[in-house]
């Protein structure tokens, strides 16, 4: 008999939850996960997936505007918001059961209640019962962060949006992240008036410079408001339901829903992690190893909760990585100098490696190559719309340190970029790469 009711016991089946917890299920491990809302996590649920149904859904505006040069006389055009939240919420339900079947079919089983730590090797749940473990995973991932101010109970967040039971006609979007940009966008291409008020004059910090300018201009033209330099500080809600949203000192705007995006914060008030002697970090967070390992030896944290890279491919590899070390006798580290990443606004934006800025600040010598283009699908349809790709490039070296595009399905084209910069290959490698036309993914070979 085992000195523990379960090998492992995870707290949070999301990506990186499941994932572990179906890893070393396979290593023949006795595994159980607890979660208290969903399971599929923030990513399935209530994050990147159905938000990017709703990205797909708000597309068709643009799609069909253009039909007309293509072709296709359409008529009558008329969007019911219901319809596409109720489809996304089906898909979510399909995707929740299909996360549900890898767990059992790995025979994992699972509470629908919150777990907390009671000590180094033993969990409790919201029912009371209390089981131990071998070893414990924190996988909890994060929350959506809500500033203090005035009627701040009147905003939504991402968790809430997905719900709306009508599409508000006037959305003020507090934040300029890639959670803010996508939300942005697809209000917009579904016909709401869209305000974004942001605390700096910068959208989607940490990209590169090029990239940001373009998307603001492309926005701005396709109806975007901005308001820098000025948060909100107020919200009221008027006697018809809708809302003035005050931005700093500037006049109220008036809103039908105000959604707040500035951040998520790693989800850990309550776990009873100073049970186990687990000191949080200055953000909520819980600190580890490069091995996912806390400051307790039986206790293991990855994804979102550990504000590292709040990604889930990397919550995923950080599961994996954890479950084949404790019971697949592999012990390997997750590598975060080269991910690529999306923001799927509109138009979407892409990226891997280093931006033209962190090049310089590293390597000091760097060429930069670009290609600024007209896609031809806008060019037929008459849209003024520009692409953007760079290269960046080690000028001693010549090779490629990072990628980064702007432009219809650069998420898509990024992905096969993504493996060059990973490989290290050179500006000679991509210019010996013979071109696929026509498309807009040869841009990335044709630059001299």
């Amino acid at each position: 008999m085992s000195e523990f009711d379960y090998d492992l016991f995870v707290i949070g089946a999301g990506s990186g939850g499941v994932r572990a917890s179906r890893i070393a299920a396979s290593h023949g491990a006795k595994v159980a996960v607890a979660e208290e809302f969903r399971i599929g996590g923030t990513c399935v649920i209530r994050g990147c997936v159905p938000k990017k149904l709703l990205v797909y859904g708000s597309q068709f505006a643009e799609e069909l505007t253009d039909a007309a040069h293509y072709g296709w006389q359409i008529g009558n055009l008329h969007f019911d918001w219901p319809t596409l939240r109720d489809t996304v919420l089906r898909d979510v339900d399909r995707l929740e059961a299909a996360y549900t079947s890898t767990l059992d079919n790995n025979k994992v089983e699972h509470f629908h209640e919150r777990a907390t730590v009671a000590g180094p090797n033993s969990v409790r749940l919201a029912s009371g019962r209390e089981m131990t473990a071998r070893y414990i995973l924190v996988a909890t991932g994060a929350w959506p962060v809500m500033p203090e101010f005035a009627g701040n109970e009147h905003c939504i967040t991402s968790n809430e949006v997905f719900h709306l039971p009508e599409l508000p006609r006037r959305v003020v979007i507090q934040g300029a992240g890639y959670i803010a940009m996508e939300f942005a966008g697809i209000f917009n291409a579904l016909g709401c008036k869209v305000t974004v008020v942001n605390r700096s004059d910068v959208i989607l910090r940490g990209y590169d410079e090029a990239l940001r300018d373009r998307l603001l201009q492309i926005t701005m033209a396709r109806g975007i408001e901005y308001k820098f330099h000025c948060p909100i500080t107020k919200v009221e809600k008027q006697a018809d339901g809708s809302f003035l949203a005050t931005p700093g000192t500037q006049d109220p705007i008036p809103a039908d829903a105000v959604l707040i995006a500035t951040g998520r914060r790693p989800n850990t008030v309550g776990l009873g992690l100073e049970n186990a002697g687990i000191a949080l970090g200055e953000k909520g967070q819980i600190p580890v190893d490069e091995y996912s390992k806390t400051s307790c030896d039986s206790i293991y944290a990855v994804g979102d909760v550990t504000d590292r890279v709040q990604l889930t491919p990397i919550a995923i590899r950080e599961g994996q990585a954890v479950a084949d070390a404790l019971f697949g006798g592999v012990r390997r580290t997750v590598a975060y100098d080269c991910i690529p990443s999306a923001v799927f606004s509109q138009p979407p934006l892409a990226s891997v490696g280093l931006t033209e800025g962190q090049a310089r600040n590293q390597y000091g010598n760097v060429k930069v190559y670009s290609s600024d283009f007209r896609p031809m699908k806008n060019v037929f349809a008459g849209r003024a719309e520009r692409g953007l790709y760079k290269l960046v490039v080690d000028a001693n070296t010549d090779r490629v340190l990072g990628v980064h595009m702007i432009g219809p399905d650069s998420p898509e084209i990024l992905q096969a970029a993504a493996i060059a910069v990973q490989a290290k290959l050179t500006k000679a490698d991509f210019d010996a790469t013979v071109a696929l036309h026509p498309s807009m993914a040869e841009e990335l070979v044709l630059m001299r």
